[in-house]
């Protein structure tokens, strides 16, 4: 089973890997397979999101998805996040959409090669020259 194989079995039975329809405990569970696969399986999911939202961002993903779907979101901490139940989904099909396209992207060599030079051009004209 190859990673973007894996992310649809998530998404379409989130039960079988105790998850229900809720961000925070969705989110955390990808993090989670992340840090198994040591860092492999959202390498470059940052610097990604930077090019397809065309500007830099200090904050996590974990913040930038819900951000980016609800309207009028702050993040206070996720002690705080409570949304409606129609705002975890959108939350959560968000992440999940974001995270399929990322993984076309960082699954074709051409493509990641493009991106991280999208990146490297968005980081570079931020900050005046090549990063130390």
């Amino acid at each position: 089973m190859n990673d973007t194989q894996f992310v649809e079995q998530v998404r379409d039975r989130p039960g079988m890997f105790g998850l229900g329809h809720t961000y925070h405990p969705t989110a955390a569970f990808l993090l989670g397979f992340d840090q198994a696969r040591s860092g492999g399986f959202l390498r470059g999911f940052h610097e990604w999101l930077t090019v397809r939202d065309g500007e830099l961002s200090s904050q996590h993903w974990l913040v930038r998805v819900p951000a980016q779907t609800l309207p009028g979101f702050t993040f206070r901490g996720f002690d705080h996040l409570h949304l409606e139940p129609e705002q975890e989904q959108q939350a959560v099909d968000h992440l999940f959409s974001l995270i399929l396209e990322f993984l076309e992207v960082r699954d074709d060599p051409w493509a990641l090669t493009s991106m991280y030079a999208q990146y490297h051009h968005i980081r570079t004209s931020f900050y005046g020259g090549d990063p130390a």
